[in-house]
């Protein structure tokens, strides 16, 4: 069977890998020779949290991401099971206390379990969340990797354009004409087609700082913009991020930017001196209740509305695409009944 897959960033390659496993031929189109800032998944943070997402999501986030953890532990170079600490400053201690009744999964760090977890951290913070069973790993070394074994898989990558223009449907075009399935996983690119997916504006930023050690991802919680920081190999951190509600994802607003290092300095002073590597813009894609998709035009079946959760569902959500288009299996948690 012959699959086209539209999109490189995280969905498009988790597809390509699931249906390449099945036997398929792969062709991978994207607008980018390779895997750069233009993708969304360039700037994703990379935590795999499904714990601490169930403050805000549905519960079909977390069984989504219990899928995909499995896998991007078989392949990601990088797959760090330190879990995730979740803290907030002495005044902000009710957020933190909100928190654990939102959440599951989580143990109380105090005193010297804080010490011992993240001694840099332990002077300013004596209370906090571990959810021991989170991971996190590095979106652009793992993806790069993802990359490399669908190439020597097979899969073949072509750099083109697609005209989603209203009134072109590309599920009949010449592009489309010899194979059995399109798989559409370009975002906010297929906005025209799925005319209730809408923008969501995240701002981040990479430093770099000598000064201070983080062992797993850190989330400090805040009243206006909670901030998560994912550390990096060599010094590294990825500090992030915002939610606006826009499409614009060319620049960072100055208030965002000062919001994120100031919350990045009240978690550790030494973070006034680190150096400012990157500064980061992406419009993730979402649908109305924040919750993926898979649906069906014609021969296309379009994977889309990640959110935030890119890597915590893009696997599991992948699995459902092929189970769908070489089974016949209908994820009526993630696809209606009746699709077309």
């Amino acid at each position: 069977m012959r699959i086209e897959i539209l999109g490189s960033g995280v969905s498009g390659l988790c597809c390509a890998h699931a249906f390449v496993e099945r036997g398929c031929e792969v062709t991978v189109i994207s607008a980018s020779d390779a895997l750069d800032s233009t993708c969304c998944s360039w700037w994703a943070g990379g935590m795999l949290a499904p714990g601490c997402e169930g403050e805000n999501t549905e519960p079909l986030i977390a069984s989504l991401g219990a899928e995909s953890m499995a896998f991007w532990q078989s392949i990601a170079p990088d797959y760090a099971t330190a879990g995730t600490l979740v803290v907030a400053t002495s005044r902000d201690q009710p957020l933190l206390n909100n928190f654990a009744r939102n959440t599951q999964g989580w143990q109380t760090i105090e005193g010297e379990q804080m010490a011992g977890l993240e001694p840099d951290l332990a002077e300013r913070f004596n209370k906090g969340l571990l959810f021991s069973d989170e991971a996190h790993l590095d979106p652009r070394q793992t993806l790069n990797q993802l990359i490399d074994d669908l190439k020597n898989s097979g899969v073949k990558f072509e750099q083109g354009q697609i005209d989603d223009s209203p009134g072109n449907d590309y599920s009949s075009s010449e592009l489309a004409s010899d194979v059995d399935w399109v798989i559409d996983c370009r975002g906010l690119g297929a906005r025209h087609h799925l005319t209730d997916l809408r923008g969501v504006k995240g701002e981040m930023l990479h430093i770099h700082s000598r000064d201070i050690h983080l062992s797993r991802p850190v989330r400090l919680l805040h009243p206006r913009i909670p901030l998560y920081i994912v550390p990096r190999a060599n010094g590294v951190f990825m500090i992030g991020a915002t939610m606006i509600e826009s499409t614009e994802r060319k620049h960072a607003s100055v208030r965002s930017v000062l919001e994120l290092l100031s919350a990045a300095y009240a978690l550790h002073p030494a973070f006034g001196e680190a150096e400012i590597l990157e500064i980061g813009v992406e419009a993730r894609p979402a649908f109305t209740d924040n919750l993926p998709r898979l649906r069906r035009r014609g021969k296309t079946l379009s994977v889309n509305g990640m959110y935030r959760h890119g890597f915590l569902a893009a696997p599991a959500m992948a699995r459902r695409c092929v189970a769908f288009a070489l089974d016949g299996i209908i994820p009526t948690e993630v696809m209606d009944e009746n699709t077309a």
